[in-house]
């Protein structure tokens, strides 16, 4: 069985082109707070969502629109929520970090860790409820190293739960690398857990497709959960109007904004020593060194872009594909727009 690759970019496309839409927005002041996109994570999403059916369940952390879009909640509705609309998916009570659909079993927090206990609990429920249903959680790294994540992992074993842990791991825990935080391997410390674990390019969304398709397939023939870690690459950083991403892409007009007041601090008199002042400059240049050499710039971890790579071979039919997403994400938008206004 092989995925249809045309389904997915899709997919994909329509998940992207709607957070884009949903970024200009915020930066265009209607939408409060902050706003963590997942673009970067739309491979991975694709990739797993397809296997679910009717009765399966979703437990997601602070970046769910993806995935509530490719499970099928209504975009509007979804659109009008994080405008903070009281006629959105929650009544305009939860914004982009927390959405719920109950037609769709579908929830999310902003609390990192919590999907791994909802989807436990969402398990749970399935064996009495629902035979050969499943449930799936996604976080990242950084949940990695909360106590209630390895707890639910823990349970899931011990129980047998139809479970699928998925770990959207961008290496990085907000603004820290997860390297310097994180002990031993993710895939390790899951199998010791007793977990089926397996470690995905998270940006090739064949290759998270079919390791999907055998974790699913595991859990709902009651074999226990798995651990799916999927490497990607948040193209935003951590949320929306991370500053070392503004400096790299307009140096001119943010470096001043850092450098002015840095510098002023650097000559007032009194406070650290010269070397303490040296060295705190040398960390800011060198953050923003790092930015520009970030992975987050390298348009080859694009899961958009390396999926339609390969179907390029059918230009006509990529053009109309694309034309037509394009068009149903401007029309939601607009009717989003519209009907909230009105």
């Amino acid at each position: 069985m092989k995925p249809d690759l045309w389904s997915l970019y899709a997919s994909m496309l329509r998940s992207r082109l709607f957070e884009e839409a949903a970024a200009q927005l915020w930066h265009d002041g209607f939408i409060s707070g902050e706003m963590h996109l997942g673009t970067g994570e739309e491979a991975i999403i694709a990739g797993i969502v397809p296997h679910l059916r009717d009765g399966d369940a979703m437990a997601l952390d602070h970046r769910p629109t993806s995935a509530m879009l490719m499970r099928g909640v209504d975009p509007v509705l979804v659109l009008r929520e994080v405008l903070g609309r009281p006629d959105g998916l929650c009544g305009g009570m939860g914004g982009h970090m927390h959405l719920f659909s109950r037609e769709h079993l579908a929830a999310s927090s902003g609390i990192v860790g919590s999907a791994g206990p909802a989807a436990a609990g969402f398990a749970l429920a399935a064996r009495c409820l629902r035979p050969q249903a499943v449930a799936v959680a996604f976080f990242g790294d950084g949940a990695m190293n909360q106590g209630m994540l390895l707890e639910a992992m823990n349970l899931a074993a011990a129980w047998k739960l139809p479970v699928l842990f998925v770990c959207k791991d961008d290496s990085w825990a907000i603004t820290t690398k997860s390297e310097t935080l994180t002990g031993g391997g993710l895939c390790e410390r899951a199998r010791a857990f007793g977990l089926a674990a397996v470690d995905v390019d998270g940006g090739d969304v064949s290759a998270v497709w079919e390791a999907a398709r055998q974790a699913i397939e595991r859990a709902r023939n009651g074999d226990g959960p798995a651990f799916l870690r999927a490497r990607c690459v948040h193209l935003e950083g951590h949320f929306l109007g991370y500053q070392l991403i503004r400096t790299t892409r307009a140096p001119f007009r943010e470096m001043p904004r850092i450098m002015i007041p840095l510098m002023r601090a650097f000559a007032r008199r009194g406070g650290g020593s010269l070397r303490e002042r040296v060295a705190g400059l040398r960390v800011v240049f060198s953050a923003t060194l790092a930015t520009i050499r970030d992975p987050r710039r390298n348009p080859a971890n694009d899961p958009v872009l390396r999926t339609r790579a390969a179907l390029r071979s059918d230009p006509a039919r990529l053009q109309e594909l694309e034309e037509a997403i394009g068009q149903e994400v401007r029309a939601l938008l607009a009717a989003a727009m519209q009907e909230g206004a009105a």
